[in-house]
């Protein structure tokens, strides 16, 4: 013995299109919502995207002046431990796939028993800087120092 329920067909065709008016105004308030949210949310990618590279830059610059110190212990003057740095950042930089800018300056000084090697990068034509024009972008001209002592401790 079961039970059912037989509906007349008015009141289903009542229901189908009430229903099918709610999917509708759903389907275009969330067209509405997306057009307001859309472009904010671009934003705030673009903006991580940027942001993102340009922290990966500036440390990947702050490791190669690391290197390139740490390089330059090994020469016997001030003009051999300038191209011994700049070898190591040469070579450095040529492993960096994402680099697509230059080194524009590799300076050296020395001061009783420490060396400081200085980097300047220009990021202008890496990926990270091409929405500068959407966002505040940092500035391409990456700046980085690294001291190292000569003769152990």
């Amino acid at each position: 013995m079961g039970f059912s329920l037989k509906l007349s067909k008015r009141f289903r065709a009542f229901r189908l299109v009430r229903l099918d008016r709610a999917v509708r105004s759903k389907a275009g308030g969330a067209a509405v919502e997306f057009a307001i949210v859309g472009p904010v949310l671009l934003l705030l990618m673009t903006g991580i995207f940027t942001y993102g590279g340009y922290f990966l830059t500036a440390h990947t610059v702050q490791q190669l002046a690391n290197d390139a110190a740490r390089a330059s212990i090994a020469g016997l003057d001030d003009e051999e431990r300038l191209a011994l740095a700049r070898e190591a950042m040469e070579a450095g930089i040529s492993g960096q796939r994402f680099m697509r800018g230059e080194v524009s300056q590799v300076a050296l000084s020395h001061e009783g028993t420490t060396i400081s090697v200085s980097v300047t990068y220009d990021a202008s034509d890496d990926v990270y800087w091409t929405f500068e024009s959407l966002i505040p972008a940092p500035p391409p001209v990456i700046s980085r120092r690294s001291t190292i002592r000569l003769g152990g401790y």
